[in-house]
């Protein structure tokens, strides 16, 4: 008489291993050595018949009680009912978690009811302009979606019908498939987990329960969002099928282009024009914010392309609160259409520049001697 090994030496588990542990230690032994994937090798079949015993009597609290206590004489041949019996069982339900991932339904065998299924999310693209984007705006919108059929109230049955029990599933809505070793529930290719069948569809929803229809709703737009920002509506997507909850719509921001200011994040940045004496000279110019008008003073000797920063005139951030600033970029305007005075004025000017020397163009002097070095070596 052959005399069997330990349970837990089976497994390569310790005694005080928790059920997590021992589930675990079974499947990686249980994949290593199924029969499917050792054919005709027998020592791989009696291993797993063999860890199938311990994995049948260790997940179980009494069983594992009694062999702890008085070993296997405690189990008076209970243990072990090969891989068609008991342990095929346990085998099919250690591995329900991932067929019922893959085929829909469950690995433990029990009949399940019809499905029902959510309905899909819809997205909705809004324009906004830069205005309301940045402080907020109520938006009525017109989202096309799928809802539940108001002529046959959903059932998808034309008026004065009903619809009938799935032959194929016999109203459960899955059917059990068997692969060689394994039984394994998947939902029904006839019905479509529905467990009903329409015979006679709806001339509106051609038997689906759902027709497509358009509805207004109003979304509060929160004061910051920015370009491609979503704002999820609970429950306002499709309708489900066969009773099930609707999908969630989507509203996905996006900006419209705006004639003074560009978002940079939580700032806001603008191109002023300038005249030629105001920068050279100094002086004070009109500036345009989200809050309104603002006076911006300009340095004497001021450089195109200069850019002054008003603190707090920006966005304020939807998630964190930051507000940034107000950027504005000064553009030098060169004067155009001049008459012949104001082109001699201009001339006698830049006679006067050129007497002056570096003293008054530093950079165009510096790229001028940078020039000469580099066709001069």
């Amino acid at each position: 008489m052959t005399t069997k090994r330990d349970y837990y030496e089976v497994l390569s588990i310790s005694r005080s291993s928790e059920e997590g542990e021992i589930k675990k230690a079974y499947r990686r032994l249980a994949m290593k050595c199924h029969p499917d994937r050792n054919p005709d090798d027998k020592s791989a079949e009696a291993a797993f018949k063999e860890c199938q015993e311990a994995y049948e009597v260790l997940s179980d609290p009494q069983k594992r009680a009694a062999y702890d206590q008085f070993g296997h004489a405690g189990l008076e041949g209970g243990a072990g009912a090969g891989p068609f019996g008991a342990g095929a069982s346990g085998f099919a339900d250690i591995f329900g978690d991932v067929f019922g991932d893959i085929f829909g339904g469950g690995g433990g065998g029990g009949r399940r009811g019809s499905q029902v299924y959510r309905g899909a999310d819809v997205r909705f693209a809004l324009d906004l302009s830069l205005e309301d984007a940045v402080g907020g705006t109520e938006a009525r919108i017109r989202v096309p979606t799928l809802a539940v059929c108001d002529l046959c109230n959903g059932s998808g049955a034309r008026a004065g019908s009903v619809p009938v029990t799935c032959s194929t599933c016999g109203g459960h809505g899955q059917v059990r498939m068997q692969q060689g070793f394994f039984s394994i529930q998947q939902t029904c290719p006839n019905c479509r987990g529905s467990g009903r069948l329409v015979t006679q569809p709806c001339v509106e929803c051609r038997g689906s329960g759902r027709a497509r229809k358009s509805k207004t709703l109003s979304v509060t737009i929160p004061a910051g969002v920015d370009e491609g920002d979503q704002i999820r509506v609970s429950g306002q997507g499709d309708a489900g099928e066969s009773g099930g909850p609707s999908g969630d719509l989507y509203v996905q921001i996006k900006l419209k282009p705006h004639p003074l200011f560009h978002r940079d994040q939580d700032d806001l940045r603008c191109k002023v024009p300038v005249r030629f004496s105001t920068v050279a000279l100094g002086g004070d110019i009109e500036i345009p914010s989200l809050d309104g008008r603002m006076n911006l003073k300009i340095p004497a000797e001021t450089q195109t392309g200069k850019v002054f920063r008003v603190r707090g005139k920006g966005v304020k951030n939807v998630r964190t609160g930051h507000v940034g600033d107000l950027l504005c970029e000064i553009v030098v305007e060169t004067p155009v259409k001049l008459s012949r005075p104001q082109r001699e004025l201009l001339e006698a000017f830049d006679q006067s520049l050129s007497e002056g020397g570096q003293r008054h163009s530093p950079d165009v002097h510096s790229w001028l001697d940078k020039l000469r070095g580099f066709f001069e070596p």
